[in-house]
């Protein structure tokens, strides 16, 4: 159990959240949600203990696991070891041992030592720690070759698998994880939901993947109004609650603001009359019904909307005899296919199998090692690359930088797409070298509704953004009149697909005509 009182917490003159009282319990699995900003991470950081709070305190247990954010921490250590790491008593004791064995030569204080620490190893099941750590390495697709390596021999990404499985290993009583689907493909997120599921500690996790909240938690933890407020049930149902709270809250200060303006017309009509009597007693109802003031939301939904100004053809797009690779490396051989007007079409696969290759390899940055890539007649391609922030060069505004892209638009029609993304007043204004990674991804959504392309390719463009902003997203490509294929491991957005490039194993790419849930379901059958 996690047990936070009277916390409270702010930023930069902002206050985050106010005298928050909120208990996590053991048994449920809890996600922390709130738009980007709301201080969902500062608020895990205070949970962990790496961040002071103005004013109240936590009460963690003992056995605290945590989603580390410092991918170079532990470079010096094997992959094997670091995972252990997770469990810092276990970890303690097998130190001081190899310490005392490297010695050569025991004292009688060294031997009774030894004995203190094989007791700490046997209570913290250290015997199997190893074999512990591995599994969990693996369920997180990293190979076994590689548990034996140093930290800073493997790939960034690889990094983050790693310190999950830390913060997983030795059965926990509390887990804190922040964003931990992020660089997961779709197997291991799976993975990770059987395994939460079956987690029986107090889970707390921030994601801004709906299917994954929704898969594994029982209660939402929801930073809005400047304090929590935690929901039963999971994403979905913590959306419908939420808008009936608020929905009756402002229809009760709405009655009684009614009710106040109609008294104070009777005070204003009757104070220096023969009713004085009857106004001072109007005037203390007044006092009884003013509402108190309600903190705002700080919920706010961009509005994207891909507009087709001129329709493709019909055929769009034709892959005659692909291949695609790196040196040795295949990525995919002899592809032939043909993609139709209006195909949704979500490329899916672990990562580091190519799925921004072919991105790239559409939209014409990579030319292919053989065949031809053509576009159809009248095809308009926008794209929106992984690394979307390269794109927006500094020395321009956000207003500025937009309008280059389509200079004969009215200004107007420029602040009006930057308004939609939440780009509003003197947010045009703002220096394209200081935007987050957020406003970059708004920002690059926006030049997309701008030009009104008929045909749109997407690398994760769900990285960096909220989940109200990816809401928006999934209802866009699903209402969008032309093209689109995005490469993606949000479940949910992948949903609106109905046709599927995948990468079931290295260097090879299929064409399923389904669903999502149908191609996983073909998956499992033919890969059990």
């Amino acid at each position: 159990m996690i047990t936070v009182s009277d916390v409270t917490k702010g930023f930069a003159g902002r206050t985050l959240f106010e005298d928050v009282n909120v208990t996590f319990s053991a048994g449920h699995k809890y996600g922390l949600t709130g738009p980007n900003g709301a201080g969902k991470s500062t608020f895990m950081k205070i949970l962990i203990g790496a961040e002071e709070t103005d004013k109240g305190h936590v009460n963690r247990p003992r056995r605290t696991g945590w989603l580390r954010q410092d991918h170079y921490a532990f470079d010096d250590h094997r992959v094997i070891d670091t995972v252990i790491m997770g469990n810092a008593r276990l970890w303690d004791a097998i130190s001081k041992k190899e310490e005392i064995y490297a010695r050569g030569e025991y004292t009688d204080a060294d031997n009774e030592m030894l004995g203190d620490l094989e007791c700490v190893v046997a209570e913290e099941n250290g015997y199997m720690a190893e074999p512990d750590a591995a599994k969990l390495l693996e369920g997180l697709g990293i190979p076994e070759a590689l548990h034996e390596q140093k930290m800073s021999e493997i790939q960034g990404g690889l990094k983050l698998r790693v310190l999950l499985a830390q913060a997983l290993f030795g059965d926990p009583e509390a887990l804190l994880l922040d964003e931990p689907t992020n660089n997961l493909d779709i197997d291991s997120i799976r993975w990770l939901e059987e395994f939460l599921r079956s987690y029986s500690g107090a889970l707390v996790t921030i994601s801004h993947d709906r299917h994954f909240l929704n898969a594994i938690c029982d209660r939402i933890a929801d930073i809005d109004y400047q304090t929590i407020i935690t929901y039963p049930g999971n994403y979905d149902e913590m959306v419908r609650q939420k808008a009936q709270v608020r929905g009756r809250v402002e229809k009760e200060s709405a009655a009684k603001e009614k009710k106040i303006q109609q008294l104070n017309e009777f005070i204003q009509r009757f104070a220096a009359g023969s009713r004085a009597s009857q106004t001072r007693s109007r005037a203390k109802q007044v006092e009884k019904l003013r509402p108190d003031e309600i903190k705002r939301s700080n919920i706010v939904r961009p509005f994207i909307r891909f507009a087709v100004d001129d329709p493709s053809g019909r055929d769009v797009l034709e892959m005659r005899n692909v291949s695609q690779g790196y040196d040795d490396l295949s990525i995919f051989q002899g592809m032939h296919l043909r993609f139709n007007r209006g195909e949704k079409v979500a490329i899916m696969g672990r990562s580091g199998m190519g799925k921004t290759t072919l991105c790239r390899t559409l939209v014409g940055e990579m030319e292919p090692k053989e065949g031809d890539v053509i576009w159809g007649h009248n095809a308009r391609v926008g794209y929106f690359s992984q690394n979307h922030g390269e794109e927006i060069e500094p020395g321009y505004t956000v207003y500025e930088w937009l309008h280059n892209h389509k200079p004969g638009a009215q200004e107007q029609d420029v602040r009006a797409v930057l308004g939609r993304m939440l780009f509003s007043g003197e947010d045009g204004r703002k220096p394209t070298a200081t935007l987050s990674g957020g406003e970059c991804a708004r920002l690059m959504m926006c030049k997309l509704i701008l030009l009104e392309y008929n045909v749109i390719v997407m690398d994760e463009p769900t990285n960096h953004l909220d989940l109200e902003s990816i809401s928006a997203l999934r209802e866009a490509i699903e209402t969008y009149e032309g093209t689109i294929f995005y490469a993606t491991h949000d479940r949910d957005l992948a949903s609106v697909a109905n046709r599927i490039l995948a990468y079931p194993e290295q260097g090879t790419l299929l064409d399923y005509a389904g669903t999502v849930d149908e191609y996983l379901a073909w998956y499992d059958k033919h890969h059990a």
